[in-house]
């Protein structure tokens, strides 16, 4: 019976060793397996990107040998003429998009503090949910409502008003017609208003609670440890945060279809009429007639594109860097 068991064990450890190399392949081949997926799903987000890209050049290649660098300076724009100039939708994207920033960033940030350093704990999740419910609101019901409430208000009451008292400013001149860059501005600074206060939150969120703790071991005010320990030290992902908005902002098409007016014009006034350059893709494409109005239109997306990606790019980038070197105070 002595001799049993060490018998028993080699035979049990022989026996365990063609068990172990199977499960050990098996595993193997699906690490391999998992892998091959992996990059092959990469590699196709990459190839879709670049192939869009390639179709939108390839497909606007008549208006970029026809007008050149021309197309992006110059504003007339008529298509029973065969004139393309794409600067009155350069000018109307960039300017909307600048407005809804100056209304949403005060609001958007305020909100992500007061939700990460000072709302009770029972306060948090309600409120955080309910601005984020508003990124789910689809842009045709706010240009609904932009049609029906926001430009009867403005027509009505703000822009009389400020016309009165700032009309000797260039911004707020010309009839009130409520339609126009003010109304598309205050759409889409509601649009983007959940974007930038969700990232916000989240980077205030990522701050470490040293930065917080040293900064009031250092005898300074609730206040005072929020805008010098949180704020300066997560920077970089406030700036990122904002720059998403930015690209919500600058692709945005419904809702500033329905309440911009949609006159290709550069005007100073927020009063006037604009259009953009998703505005003008949604109203023009179905309608152009001719091969070179089809190629101007798909220059216009190319560049909206390339402006979105850019954007977005530094955006990421910037959030990125909130837990790195960059992210730190001296950042």
């Amino acid at each position: 019976m002595a001799n049993d068991s060490p018998v028993g064990a080699g035979t049990a450890d022989r026996l365990s060793l063609p068990a172990r190399a199977i499960s050990g392949s098996r595993t193997g081949l699906g690490d391999r397996v998992y892998r091959v997926i992996v990059l092959a799903s990469v590699w196709l987000v990459l190839v879709l990107g670049a192939s869009l890209v390639v179709t939108l050049v390839w497909e606007s290649r008549e208006a970029l040998r026809t007008f050149g660098l021309r197309f992006l300076v110059t504003s007339h724009w008529d298509p029973v003429a065969g004139e393309f100039g794409a600067l009155p939708f350069i000018y109307g994207t960039l300017l909307s998009s600048l407005l809804a920033l100056l209304i949403a960033v005060p609001l958007s940030l305020g909100a992500a503090v007061f939700l990460a350093e000072l709302a009770p704990p029972w306060v948090r999740p309600p409120i955080a949910f309910l601005i984020e419910m508003l990124a789910a609101v689809p842009s045709v019901v706010y240009g609904l409502w932009g049609i029906f409430v926001l430009v009867p208000w403005l027509r009505d009451w703000v822009q009389p008003a400020l016309g009165a008292t700032l009309g000797f400013l260039p911004l707020f001149q010309g009839p009130p017609y409520g339609i126009g860059m003010l109304a598309a501005g205050i759409i889409l600074s509601i649009m983007v208003v959940p974007y930038i206060t969700s990232v916000s939150r989240e980077v205030l969120l990522a701050v470490p609670g040293s930065q917080r703790e040293a900064a009031l071991g250092l005898g300074a005010t609730r206040w005072e440890t929020t805008r010098i320990a949180v704020l300066r030290y997560g920077r970089s992902g406030l700036i990122g945060a904002i720059l998403l908005g930015l690209g919500r902002a600058l692709g945005e098409t419904m809702a500033v279809t329905m309440v911009i007016g949609n006159r290709p014009e550069i005007a100073t006034s927020l009063f006037a009429p604009g259009y953009t350059m998703a505005s003008v893709l949604a109203n023009e494409f179905t309608e152009a007639t001719s091969d070179l109005y089809v190629s101007a239109l798909v220059e216009i997306g190319l560049l909206l594109l390339l402006i979105t990606m850019v954007v977005n790019g530094l955006a990421r980038l910037l959030v990125w860097t909130v837990g790195g070197p960059a992210g730190d105070v001296r950042g």
